[in-house]
């Protein structure tokens, strides 16, 4: 058997290759109804545009049909259809691929190049815990599962700023974000002694406590040529102690880098500031006070960053209510009773009470807010119903929904486990030993196409950046992962609800079920790695 990671961007460049020169013209099909008869397809209308009325010649049908390559999956036909050529794979051969090497669909498909750094800055984490906003919350959980994706993918990720305050750490262990701590503020002495040099007093009145005086920023936008994408109200600055600590923290963690972090992939070390993005998560509300800080930070320091990006996440807002009248921890424990008390009308009992369900819930909680604030891309508006509603297991679109299919897929597992362990089962077979062919049920399919295969794409699609972009601001796709995960419960969920996967324990039918065991154990690999991508561990059961 040939071996090696199947891939679906590989499959679709060499798709488009064999059509010659010109533009990508493939797509990859995700549709039930269309995966009845085909897999990839060349439109009608993108043909004509690259052949004389659409006629593709012989000998590049041929080369189709013929299709080989590293990560290219094998062709059964290529034919012209009325939509278009219709290309569909050889379905027993890619079950074997892909269902015998699991492990390989569960990292992503490329590397990040050597030695790349970013900075991830999330002011919000100055605030008070008790204060912190719906908005800012959103912030948190964007740099959060940004900075996972960007380590899945080997890039070194330093995150700012540290936590000192002992209620925001408790509550972001609650959330299962993994932010590091402080005891102490970086110095900003040397900083200080710099703006006193620069800065002129404030039109000759007495200054506030704090305040050290103003900075002219629009003449600083014009010497550095960066006015694209600041705000043209941008114009005097005041130049307070709070700045001055942050943009020291900043310069801190820019020049010295965890000793295992700042090597990169290739071994070399380098602590220079043109090697390093810097990116400050930020909410709207939040976007012209850090534009300042950028400035000054260019003001103050010789060696500042070269690239500063703002990826600006949209308001969040609540349904029949200014979103001002929820603070973050006010929505987790509103969200935390909900689960509790749908749990306890599903379970019966005040379930709330027994520490064997606490880890339940509290995961439940922090999966249903997770969905929430990252299954919407972050330039756009979130508008959150606080209905129960969004935390049944029967909605599709919950956090909720992915744990309960997460733990669907642990219990089927554990019944299989107590069946072989009574006798009822015998072991499991070598991998190399299964009949694929005996896959042919189309939600087998459509849970292999759409769901393990392109995993390696998505993880390194959720880490691209576009820091070469001109202008301030970077877009991120962080909604990704949650509406995979989604995807792929919703149809796991319909499969498992249709197809009887521990049958009876007659010899003539285990062939079947382990085939199908195996498929649904790298389907239950991939949701634990996504959900691993927003820091959420498996559960057993609900």
């Amino acid at each position: 058997m040939t071996t090696g990671r199947l891939g679906v961007g590989e499959t679709l460049g060499a798709l488009n290759a064999a059509l010659g020169p010109g533009g990508p013209v493939w797509i990859k099909e995700t549709r039930t109804r269309h995966l009845r008869s085909r897999d990839f397809l060349a439109p009608r209308r993108a043909l004509q545009a690259r052949f004389n009325d659409g006629q593709v010649p012989e000998h590049v049908l041929h080369a189709l049909a013929c299709l080989q390559g590293p990560g290219v999956a094998p062709v059964l036909r290529c034919v012209p259809t009325p939509a278009g050529l219709s290309l569909q794979l050889q379905r027993p051969p890619v079950f074997e691929r892909v269902l015998s090497a699991v492990d390989a669909y569960t990292a992503p498909a490329s590397p990040a190049s050597p030695g790349q750094r970013v900075l991830l800055h999330c002011p919000a984490l100055r605030s008070s815990h008790c204060a912190l906003r719906l908005s800012q919350l959103r912030t948190v959980l964007v740099a959060d599962h940004l900075a996972r994706a960007l380590r899945a993918h080997g890039v070194c990720v330093r995150l700012v700023p540290a936590v000192r305050d002992p209620h925001m750490l408790t509550f972001l262990q609650q959330l299962r974000v993994d932010w590091p701590t402080a005891s102490e503020r970086a110095s900003s002495h040397t900083l200080r002694s710099h703006a006193l040099a620069e800065l002129t007093s404030y039109d000759g009145r007495a200054l506030s406590p704090g305040i050290l005086g103003r900075l002219c920023l629009k003449e600083l936008m014009e010497e550095q040529g960066c006015t694209a994408g600041y705000d043209p109200n941008l114009d005097n600055c005041l130049v307070t102690e709070d700045l001055l600590s942050a943009l020291a923290e900043l310069q801190e963690a820019l020049w010295h880098w965890p000793k295992d972090s700042h090597l990169g992939l290739a071994g070399v070390p380098d602590t220079g500031t043109d090697s390093c993005l810097v990116i400050h998560v930020v909410s709207c509300e939040e976007e012209f006070q850090q534009q300042k800080l950028d400035l000054l930070w260019w003001k103050l320091v010789d060696k500042a960053p070269l690239r500063q990006k703002h990826l600006v996440c949209g308001p969040v807002k609540v349904a029949g209510a200014p979103g001002t009248l929820m603070t973050a921890p006010e929505y987790y424990e509103f969200r935390h009773a909900q689960v509790c008390k749908a749990s306890a009308l599903k379970h019966g009992g005040d379930l709330a009470q027994d520490p064997a369900w606490t880890e339940i819930f509290n995961v439940l909680s922090v999966a249903t807010v997770k969905f929430e604030m990252l299954g919407t891309a972050p330039q756009s508006q979130i508008l959150l119903t606080l209905a129960d509603s969004n935390i049944s297991t029967k909605g599709t679109k919950s956090g909720t929904f992915v744990m309960y299919n997460c733990a669907r897929l642990a219990t089927l597992f554990e019944s299989y486990k107590c069946s072989m362990e009574q006798g009822l089962y015998p072991n499991f077979p070598p991998v190399s030993s299964l009949d694929f062919s005996l896959l042919h049920d189309e939600g087998e399919w459509l849970l292999l196409f759409n769901s393990i295969l392109p995993f390696p794409d998505l993880l390194s699609q959720t880490a691209v950046l576009d820091c070469t972009a001109p202008g301030l601001h970077i877009a991120a796709r962080t909604e990704m992962m949650c509406k995979f995960l989604v995807q792929l419960s919703m149809d796991f969920s319909s499969y498992y609800n249709r197809v009887h996967i521990l049958g009876e324990p007659r010899p003539h039918l285990f062939g079947q079920m382990f085939v199908r065991l195996q498929l649904l154990r790298a389907v239950q690999k991939v949701l634990h790695a996504g959900l691993a991508m927003l820091g959420l561990p498996p559960l057993s059961h609900i």
